[in-house]
């Protein structure tokens, strides 16, 4: 009896969850990942390089490649799942390397849905409010942005005019690394983080596109550094992460938070190097991810401070609605499960 009675009282002791952590998957292919999106904890979709994409129906047991008819040489820097058999896939490069394609089939079929026709366009990345309501953002010409828009689920899509938008800087654009330059967030909210200009700056609608502000972040900017990555988890708190990316294991001003829907940032230090990708763990207002080649971090007060989590690197990563589980993808075909039940 002494020893059973302190056996049952562990028993019936609650046990703390694993501490976050990575576990690698077999996607079956070699392309550099710089796209992915969880639907749920068992679907999930990744694209990249050479017209890659895959998808998963068990949480990554088993990964299946999916093909768009003529896509070998393009390059799917996004992909957004709307659902588990809705997902809306970006590739890039000038003119009409820039494309959008929709499944609405689990991938059985795609179809091409914008193609750019401007030769000084370049677009980077979309996101998308719900399967009827999205938008892409392209680097600037000329000092103007280009954005388009879609309302009625990617059958068209339509240029904001640029008068309705601010002017940009020389240069300014941003960088195709993880897909998730834009955050589409509730009542309409949108936010853009820009780079390679003389200022990391930040723009926002809260309108649906139809006004626009931008803001100075104190990113570091230049050619190849700025803002890579941006997330809200409400109307009014958000983060964007960056630095620059021919410096992957630099962390100098490389991180900063708003509590004001991203009129001002404040500058937090604490990652442990260039980030790509961020995300807040669904579920958990105030926990957040960085990730990026050289590692990942995450922060339980909302960027404040950080943690670092032992384990490879990635250039984009997607949490599942749930909050549980997310998936990080990279180089030469890596995904890994995170386990995010720890947080």
């Amino acid at each position: 009896m002494r020893l059973i009675l302190p056996m049952l009282l562990f028993l019936a002791m609650p046990q703390s969850a694993p501490a976050p952590h990575f576990t690698p998957q077999s996607s079956g292919v070699t392309a550099r990942f710089r796209g992915i999106s969880a639907a749920s904890d068992r679907v999930v979709w990744a694209s990249g390089s050479n017209g890659t994409i895959v998808r998963t129906e068990d949480g990554g047991g088993t990964w299946r490649a999916l093909t768009i008819p003529d896509s070998a040489k393009l390059d799917f820097r996004d992909i957004d799942a709307v659902n588990d058999r809705t997902a809306y896939v970006l590739s890039i490069g000038n003119g009409e390397q820039s494309r959008i394609y929709k499944t609405t089939d689990a991938g059985a079929s795609w179809r091409e849905q914008f193609v750019n026709h401007d030769p000084k366009a370049f677009f980077d990345a979309m996101s998308f409010w719900d399967e009827a309501r999205g938008i892409a953002f392209s680097d600037s010409a000329d000092n103007q942005f280009n954005i388009i828009m879609t309302t009625d689920s990617g059958s068209t899509w339509t240029r904001i005019p640029p008068d309705r938008l601010p002017a940009a800087l020389p240069n300014e654009g941003a960088f195709a690394a993880s897909g998730t330059n834009i955050h589409t967030g509730d009542r309409d909210h949108v936010w853009i983080g820009t780079g390679a200009a003389s200022q990391a700056r930040v723009l926002h609608s809260s309108d649906g596109g139809k006004t626009w502000t931008i803001a100075a972040t104190p990113l570091a900017a230049g050619p190849s550094s700025g803002i890579f990555s941006i997330a809200f988890r409400d109307t009014l708190h958000g983060i964007v992460v960056g630095g620059d990316y021919r410096k992957e294991t630099d962390a100098i001003d490389n991180a900063a938070i708003t509590s004001d829907g991203g009129a001002t940032w404040k500058a937090v230090k604490g990652l442990s190097g260039f980030r790509s990708v961020v995300a807040y763990v669904p579920g958990r207002p105030r926990t957040v991810l960085a990730v990026g080649p050289s590692g990942a971090d995450y922060s339980t007060d909302d960027g404040e401070h950080w943690t670092q989590i032992e384990g490879p690197g990635f250039h984009t990563f997607s949490f599942s609605r749930s909050g549980n589980f997310g998936w990080g993808a990279g180089e030469k075909g890596a995904i890994a499960r995170l386990d995010a039940r720890g947080f």
